[in-house]
């Protein structure tokens, strides 16, 4: 996979927003595959389709690139994008994209990872001050999207710290971690909620350690009148997909987190 981006593209260019829009963008179409499926190539979506960049040919699978200048391989930080309400509306369909996240600096790609769609709930969309009546789109509302809360197991590394990762191992690992799945908003929400709790902890656990997020998972989840039973399903939940391991009555081990 060739990391360095094709400047010739940027002739002309003034706008740094501009010039790193068509870098970024171009270099994807040209050097990635798909992540799910391992077709050899993905291609540009529609102009203007929302919440949506790129398309698998063979599975049909969509995605959405997010690219920064950083040479960091950390992905916590605040990302910011297009229309509030058009994002919620997409990531709450069942036609939501999986994302990529790119890292560059020097013209060359440092750092990419994708986050499967399932892992993307309203939570983790932050919305932005709508913009001032003088602005010339007075009222505009945009998103932020906080990485911070995306579980660290679920951003898949494709390229880190330069070097590109074995494309069988990447839809190895998406596939896996996309068997957590689940068409239901409110199952996805508890569940994106007890992974955050679970990274929290050592890599052994016992249940009393999750029972005491049961105050913070209350304020989340005011309607459920038995967040100690949630837990417990949901637990039982990631044993059964091979993530956590029961080792003795009330006692955990991480397998896949």
């Amino acid at each position: 996979m060739e990391l360095r981006f094709d400047t010739s593209l940027i002739k002309g260019y003034k706008s740094a927003s501009q010039i790193a829009r068509v870098l970024t963008e171009d270099w994807l179409a040209r050097n990635m595959y798909c992540p799910i499926c391992g077709e050899k190539s993905i291609k540009r979506a529609e102009p203007n389709a929302p919440v949506k960049d790129y398309i698998c040919n063979n599975c049909k699978a969509q995605y959405e690139l997010k690219s920064k200048k950083e040479k960091s391989d950390n992905y916590t930080s605040k990302v910011n994008d297009g229309v509030y309400r058009t994002m919620i509306d997409r990531i709450t369909s069942l036609d939501n994209p999986s994302f990529f996240f790119m890292h560059y600096d020097c013209y060359e790609v440092n750092n990419l990872i994708i986050v499967p769609k399932c892992f993307f709930t309203p939570e983790i969309i932050e919305k932005r001050a709508p913009l001032p009546e003088k602005a010339r789109r007075s009222g505009w509302e945009g998103c932020n999207i906080l990485l911070k809360k995306v579980p660290e197991f679920a951003k898949i590394p494709i390229i880190k710290n330069g070097i590109s990762i074995d494309s069988k191992i990447v839809c190895k690992e998406y596939n896996r971690v996309y068997s957590l799945k689940t068409n239901n908003m409110e199952s996805r929400g508890w569940l994106m909620d007890i992974l955050n709790c679970i990274e929290r902890l050592d890599a052994t656990f016992t249940l009393k350690n999750m029972y005491e997020f049961v105050k913070e998972l209350s304020i989340k989840h005011p309607n459920n009148n038995n967040i100690e039973a949630k837990i417990r399903q949901q637990l039982q939940f990631l044993r059964d997909k091979g993530f956590i391991d029961f080792t003795s009555r009330g006692n955990y081990k991480k397998i896949g987190l």
